[in-house]
């Protein structure tokens, strides 16, 4: 079993750009940008109306194999691996979970969470399941998980195996940092290294698309207005400059 010490987190600044940009705009700019699908497919948000982004602490689950994971380890708690994953929390974390899409294991129960919560993590995203939502959705964490179970982590077919290494979650590749931004949309993996061009490009798109849910709303023309056209375009920057007169 693997584990690194932690992770290297992105500046603040970047997290809360991206979380004011949300799922859907990162995840079509990541496309104009090259990265096809950031979209990690199965967890879904079971806290409507949360919209959250930080960087990913990374926790993945293999096939149990009886000859490298022990019931001892409830013996010796320090050995239960997915403990190691929250060890690491620092205020604003995500932990992001491959949990292999299993429906029947419980990858974190209340006192789990309760701690994540407790050390200011924000969220989950975990392609499985989790148990005691009936305490757990009472801390106000983000939750986007496949489904609920009552069954602990190991109870059927997995195991934990590594911390804060690479990972695939619902088909989306993770890096141990990489920041998330999840919202009722779904949550989206953002590449650290591409985050600024992101913040930039997905910045310019919501100025216009603000301006142009505007006039779509007052009766004007799709062609005109959505995406933006060259000829829509002064009366757009006339939009923005009178938008900032008022502030």
């Amino acid at each position: 079993m693997v584990e690194t010490e932690d992770i290297t987190r992105p500046p603040r600044e970047w997290v809360e750009a991206l979380q004011d940009i949300g799922a859907a705009t990162a995840s079509s700019t990541l496309a104009h940008m090259g990265v096809r699908n950031p979209f990690i497919v199965g967890p879904l948000a079971r806290t409507a109306g949360r919209a959250i982004a930080g960087p990913a602490l990374t926790l993945q689950f293999m096939p149990k194999r009886e000859d490298v994971y022990s019931e001892d380890e409830y013996a010796e708690p320090e050995l239960q691996l997915h403990r190691h994953a929250l060890y690491h929390t620092q205020p604003g974390d995500i932990v992001v979970v491959d949990a292999r899409g299993d429906m029947t294991s419980g990858i974190f129960g209340d006192m789990m969470l309760t701690y994540f919560k407790g050390k200011g993590g924000i969220g989950v995203v975990i392609d499985g399941c989790i148990r005691d939502y009936p305490n757990a959705k009472r801390l106000d964490l983000g939750l986007w998980v496949r489904g609920l179970t009552p069954n602990f982590h190991t109870q059927t077919d997995l195991m934990p195996f590594a911390v804060n290494q690479p990972i695939a979650c619902g088909g989306a590749f993770v890096m141990p940092g990489d920041i998330i931004v999840a919202d009722d949309d779904g949550a989206v993996v953002v590449p650290v290294a591409l985050a600024e061009e992101v913040i930039a490009q997905a910045s310019e798109h919501h100025g216009w698309e603000g301006f142009s849910r505007q006039r779509l709303l007052e009766g004007g023309e799709l062609r005109r207005y959505y995406p933006l056209s060259d000829e829509a375009r002064p009366e757009y920057e006339a939009w923005l400059k009178e938008q900032s007169e008022e502030e």
